[in-house]
């Protein structure tokens, strides 16, 4: 099968592909002869849609995309020259330094809106006041929230410290006080549901081997056949956050369903695969797997992929597992985070007695 870039190579005569802003998101739009074969082959691609609005197809405005269909890495009708040189420089530097694919994208995320905010001021000039109004009237003003403005800081520091070699005083920014906002957890009866909801194998076992391990999304799309290690009833996750490596165990039930799912599937690189062969399983499509399983199994809330996670380790503390252990198999570098869930177990909560029963 043809993916796209091989497609309009060879079939597509003409097309035009720009940077927009669609609904606050950068996105890149296709404009091509209105054929059937072309529309299908072009729905094919991760995160394509139609815009009703502006009448035109549009995908992800990624590093990948930007190779396929010819454009810049970055827009070069938003940034500079210069900026887009630093851009790139920071994007290397953090790239070889082996940060997260994840922390990558977010950290050039943050400088790119802010290099756009200054568009006419050259980085060089950029000092302390810019940071602070920039944190006023950007991401104040537009209610982002408290840990998108750490993120900010922190990618700001990291670029004029490393790219600029010029130390800002970030620290000028008072950062917001740390929210504490408690999980969203299920119940056993409604991730029982959830689970059993999808008709389609690979759906019903992505989802299940997130709530059965406590996996993130992150983790779930890297996991390889090699990673289970069911002699030893084992799954080993390699490099997760932080760069850490860490094994948790599954059981005969899980072992069974994975089996079935690779001998129906045999994936050839990941675990669980793309449409095309070697490609990881979409972040977006797994969320809208899960989206669909929520409603078919009746459960009005807005679930998303990391409650399964977060529903995982309190179901744990509420049979007793010690929260050591379940600190090791979360892969949390400090007890305190794990801590949080005993403020959502039923385990304690459910002894104690309201007065106004014996009223």
């Amino acid at each position: 099968m043809y993916t796209f870039y091989e497609f309009k190579t060879t079939t597509m005569k003409q097309y035009k592909a720009t940077s927009i802003n669609h609904k606050g998101q950068r996105r890149i739009a296709v404009e091509f002869e209105n054929k059937l074969e072309l529309r299908q082959r072009f729905k094919q691609l991760r995160g394509a849609k139609w815009s009703v609005s502006k009448k035109v197809w549009h995908l992800p405005d990624t590093k990948e995309n930007r190779k396929r269909f010819g454009l810049p890495m970055y827009d070069t009708t938003i940034l500079s020259v210069e900026k887009i040189t630093q851009l790139t420089c920071f994007e290397n530097w953090l790239t070889s330094h082996r940060y997260s694919e994840n922390t990558i994208k977010t950290y050039l995320d943050v400088v790119r809106k802010f290099l756009h905010f200054y568009k006419d001021k050259a980085i060089s000039k950029i000092n302390n006041d810019d940071l602070i109004r920039f944190n006023n009237e950007y991401i104040i003003k537009r209610k982002f929230s408290n840990s998108y403005q750490n993120q900010f800081i922190n990618g700001l520091k990291l670029f004029f410290k490393i790219v600029e070699q010029k130390q800002l005083e970030v620290d000028l920014i008072q950062r917001p006080r740390e929210e504490k906002k408690l999980p969203h957890v299920l119940s056993k009866r409604e991730v029982k549901a959830i689970l059993g909801a999808p008709v389609n194998l690979k759906h019903r076992t992505i989802l299940s081997i997130v709530y059965a391990c406590g996996l993130r999304r992150s983790e779930v799309l890297s996991l390889k056949s090699k990673d289970i290690l069911s002699d030893r009833y084992l799954l080993r996750i390699y490099q997760a956050k932080g760069n850490k490596d860490r094994v948790v165990p599954i059981g005969d039930k899980t072992i069974t369903m994975l089996r079935e799912y690779y001998k129906t599937y045999r994936p050839k690189v990941w675990l669980f695969e793309g449409q095309e062969i070697g490609q990881k399983y979409s972040p977006t499509s797994i969320q809208e797997v899960l989206k669909k399983a929520v409603k078919k199994a009746g459960v009005k809330k807005k679930v998303t992929l990391h409650w399964l996670r977060h529903s995982y380790a309190t179901h744990l503390l509420e049979s007793g597992t010690d929260i050591r252990y379940i600190q090791e198999l979360l892969g949390h570098k400090s007890s305190k985070t794990t801590e949080i869930y005993t403020h959502v177990s039923n385990r304690d909560i459910q002894r104690i007695k309201s007065p106004f029963d014996d009223l």
